[in-house]
């Protein structure tokens, strides 16, 4: 048996499940956890700690049909700047229950599109939530940059504000599969974008890759690897694309028998993979590929590596506010998601309240599995002894699933009495292996595939 087929026989390419950027994962909130719970817990917060804050801009001029983020469209700036009062209407809110002196160690501007916000909104919504919780001396600013809604005074107002580091989002260089997901972007143009943003004094940079996309070859992808390489980013992440048309209607654009099948995703994923790691990027995870100096590279190797709603991650704030339509905060309590609709987070918000619809309280055994799972992804390792000091006795309750992952998936793992290591060969499988510890696994949840 080849090593494809047995990875196929272990459910590679028919398993559907969770990306685990968080435990629970999203479809297990409920609407009983809200509000209410969202500000005891922000009120009880430790000005000790930096938190981390991410800010949801949900708006494009166009909607990339391969996407399924919480988006919309807009040919104006009209309702980009309510919703930015709205933003700000929602950190006054904040500010009347967050304890005096929390500082703020990483924001991240997603979306969406970011960069739609011309200059004097940038400013403006930088030192709305500076002026709420300010920044530590050694914070880190990141924006999602879509470098055709991006020019120099757009750059030049973010590196002013403080960002340190640009995410580009590319998906494919190639014109056909550009054209197959609504998504025109040239060479060029985004080459131009990494120059600005180096002139700007933007060094870190991180670019995202998607493969499984319509008419995506080896050899298409071969040519848009060998691009990013031209563009030295400093990191790299490679998605799986998710085709979920049943939750995201605009996917329903894309040409069905134009997606490669799931061997062809798999060999698109090993080449590309291959290629990087001969460029001198060291692999992280299960798909993001960083440069040996590279903060990320550093986490992986001194076991800090951490996972959180933007993939994986060298931040260490225990908490993440989310502001913004559909933001989801991880608080020291559980999970509160706001509104996911712009117009129902407005709602919420002119109503005086946070804007928190629905979410998850964290039990002990949520805490210690999501911990269980975090290590896996993010280590190929479950470090038993540390799940143990960490967790105590309840740890030991998870020693049957161990021996059940052992016999399930053979030599592509090692059992020891202090790990659970996955082998290189069985890196494919991590989120499958992840799984079994997932208590809601069984809720019912329709998830994107784990090729």
């Amino acid at each position: 048996m080849t090593q494809m087929q047995r990875l196929e026989s272990l459910g590679l390419f028919d398993a559907r499940v969770p990306r685990y950027t968080s435990y629970p994962t999203a479809p297990v909130f409920s609407t009983d956890t809200g509000s209410p719970f969202q500000t005891e817990q922000l009120s009880n917060l430790d000005p000790a700690q930096p938190v981390s804050v991410y800010v949801h801009i949900p708006f494009c001029e166009r909607l990339c049909w391969f996407c399924a983020c919480r988006t919309q469209g807009t040919k104006t700036l009209s309702p980009v700047e309510s919703y930015l009062e709205t933003l700000e209407a929602e950190l006054a809110l904040i500010r009347s229950i967050l304890p005096r002196g929390l500082r703020m160690g990483r924001l991240h501007w997603g979306g969406g599109t970011p960069t739609i916000l011309p200059p004097q909104m940038i400013h403006r919504l930088a030192q709305a939530v500076k002026s709420v919780i300010p920044p530590s001396e050694d914070w880190e600013f990141s924006v999602e940059i879509d470098p055709t809604m991006v020019d120099r005074d757009k750059i030049a107002a973010l590196a002013a504000e403080g960002m340190n580091r640009a995410s580009i989002g590319i998906q494919d260089f190639d014109p056909l599969v550009q054209a197959s997901i609504g998504r025109i972007q040239p060479f060029d143009v985004t080459r131009d974008c990494v120059n600005d943003l180096r002139e700007a004094g933007v060094n870190s940079l991180n670019t995202d890759l998607v493969y499984g996309l319509p008419h995506q070859t080896e050899a298409r992808l071969i040519d848009t690897v060998d691009k990013v390489r031209i563009l030295a980013p400093d990191r790299i992440a490679l998605f799986g694309y998710a085709h979920v048309p049943w939750m995201s209607k605009r996917q329903k654009l894309i040409d069905e028998t134009a997606l490669p099948d799931e061997r062809a995703r798999y060999r698109l994923a090993e080449t590309a993979a291959s290629l990087f790691s001969e460029s001198g990027f060291t692999p992280i995870g299960i798909d993001h590929f960083a440069r040996p100096a590279d903060e990320l590279c550093q986490a992986a190797w001194s076991g800090r590596l951490r996972r959180n709603f933007q993939g994986y991650t060298a931040d260490h704030c225990p908490v993440l506010i989310g502001l913004g339509a559909s933001s989801i905060s991880r608080l020291p309590g559980g999970y509160v998601q706001n509104a996911p609709a712009t117009a129902a987070y407005t709602q919420r918000i002119d109503a005086g309240k946070l804007a928190g619809s629905r979410g998850h309280v964290f039990s002990p055994e949520d805490l210690l599995r999501a911990r269980a799972i975090e290590m896996l992804m993010c280590d190929m390792t479950l470090n038993i002894p540390a799940l143990e000091a960490e967790f105590g006795p309840p740890a030991a309750g998870l020693a049957p699933i161990h021996r059940q992952i052992a016999n399930r998936f053979g030599a592509f793992v090692d059992l020891g009495d202090n790990a659970l290591s996955i082998r290189r060969s069985g890196r494919p499988l991590t989120r499958i292996i992840a799984s079994a510890y997932d208590a809601y696994s069984e809720a019912g949840a329709h998830y994107s595939q784990a090729s």
